[in-house]
């Protein structure tokens, strides 16, 4: 295996050094990109398989709807509980330990899903799925993060942050299609996800590396002036310092940052409204739409995730180029435009439409991933500091997970406008608790790697 190929390119003067950083920027950015979609195959096999299941004499007596509402619950408890512990262990041990015990728990778990047939087992393997999930969000995000100056990270991180909404757009679509056009049963959306996921892993461990440290980045080299010039000052490239300490000592730092914190507030309220999609989009689709078949209710939804692909690139261009890296105004304008949208989402697909409904599912995808990006994302990132960089992400998306349960739960026991204007009024009172943080930017303790790229 080839770690360095453009190494012998970097040995003399500036160009070498910016092709091999250049060339580790696109190299970490892909497999983490890769690695992150990956994770969303096995996360939402669940969410295809229940059409199936609630279809199933058999399996309907066992997992009726209340009890689907409860296993989406425990799976995001347990992920809630893996974001705050996987953020700071990765900040100790590395991304590349973390995430490949993530890749490969998750598979394990889906492809015991798909094979027992004791399903009362669903329980347990969705509590193993959520602690798996959990272990990709921060690690990955400070993995990609360290190859990038903040001045920049707007833009990265939000064409990086369309990864969970790729994700999200192909996940259940993906096992869907597995389970009712090329077997006919929903067992297999769990197989097809779990296979996939452990190719991914291969992948990961193939591609991966933690910083640039790793892979050479460090060494002493001009940056800004060249030998032999007066007053040229040599500068290193250097890599994050290693967390020393306790992987509990970062989340600690992490939660003494009020602006992290006031970020997990607002995660919180924000991440119930885009779970209930996620998890029980093929039902609100089959519920306002009672004449779709199981297949296209799984695949309208995909025009929430379509319509928020394009949502992180331009919000993070925004924060960027608009706001000055301020990341806060995007967010809050973002969560202005997703209230409206959950008040007006029942009264605007009263009628049965199947171009209305794909309309607002379109609109609620842009605004709730448009808020969604910046909060857990590049925010997370600027607000906390380079040493608990995975522990602030992982509190921010751990504070999420807690909040993320109401939209895996309440689905199954309630339907209706109700619920939407729940969400909605949460929205709201997210954008006042990011109101103080309007102003808020990073500070650039990156320079160096941004020298190095000009």
């Amino acid at each position: 295996m080839i770690d360095n190929p453009p190494l012998a390119t970097r040995t003399e003067g500036r160009p070498g050094r910016t092709r091999s950083l250049m060339y580790w920027q696109v190299r970490i950015f892909a497999i983490t990109w890769i690695a992150y979609a990956a994770f969303y195959i096995t996360r939402q096999a669940f969410a295809a398989a229940k059409l199936g299941i609630l279809d199933d004499p058999d399996a309907s007596t066992i997992l009726t709807r209340e009890m689907l509402g409860n296993i989406d619950a425990a799976y995001l408890i347990a992920y809630a509980v893996g974001q705050f512990v996987w953020g700071s262990v990765a900040d100790k041990w590395g991304t590349r330990v973390v995430v490949l015990g993530g890749l490969l728990g998750s598979a394990v778990a889906a492809l015991l899903m798909g094979v027992v047939p004791a399903l009362i087992l669903f329980l347990p393997l969705m509590i193993v799925q959520g602690l798996a999930q959990s272990s990709g969000w921060g690690p990955l995000l400070k993995n990609v993060s360290l190859f990038f100056s903040p001045s920049v990270r707007g833009r990265v991180i939000g064409f990086w942050s369309t990864t969970y909404v790729f994700g999200g757009l192909i996940g259940a679509p993906v096992a869907g299609w597995f389970a009712y056009s090329v077997f006919d049963s929903w067992r297999a959306a769990f197989v097809a996800a779990a296979l996939i996921v452990t190719a991914v892993a291969v992948l990961f461990f193939v591609f991966q590396r933690n910083t640039p440290e790793d892979v050479g980045l460090s060494a002493a080299e001009p940056v800004d002036g060249e030998e032999g010039i007066p007053g040229s000052e040599a500068k290193k490239v250097v890599a994050a310092p290693a967390r020393r300490g306790s992987a509990f000592r970062a989340l600690l730092d992490a939660m003494r940052n009020r602006d992290v914190v006031r970020l997990g507030a607002v995660y919180f309220l924000l991440k119930p409204a885009r779970y209930a999609i996620l998890l029980w989009g093929p039902i609100i689709a089959i519920e306002r739409i009672p004449s779709l078949d199981f297949l296209s209710a799984t695949v309208l939804p995909v025009v929430f995730g379509i319509a928020g692909l394009a949502a992180p690139i331009v919000a993070g261009w925004v924060s960027d180029s608009v706001f000055g890296a301020r990341r806060a105004p995007v967010a809050i304008i973002a969560l202005g435009v997703t209230a409206l949208a959950l008040a007006l989402f029942y009264p605007l697909t009263a009628g049965g439409s199947i171009w209305a409904l794909a309309l607002m599912f379109g609109a609620l995808g842009f605004a709730l991933y448009s808020a969604d990006s910046v909060v857990s994302a590049v925010a997370a990132v600027d607000f906390g500091d380079d040493e608990s960089a995975a522990a602030s992400i992982g509190f921010v998306n751990g504070a999420g997970a807690i909040g993320a349960v109401l939209g895996g739960l309440l689905p199954g026991y309630f339907a209706g406008s109700t619920l939407f204007l729940f969400f909605g009024g949460a929205t709201v009172v997210a954008a006042l608790i990011l109101l103080p943080s309007w102003n808020r930017r990073a500070s650039d303790r990156s320079v160096l790697l941004e020298e190095v790229a000009r």
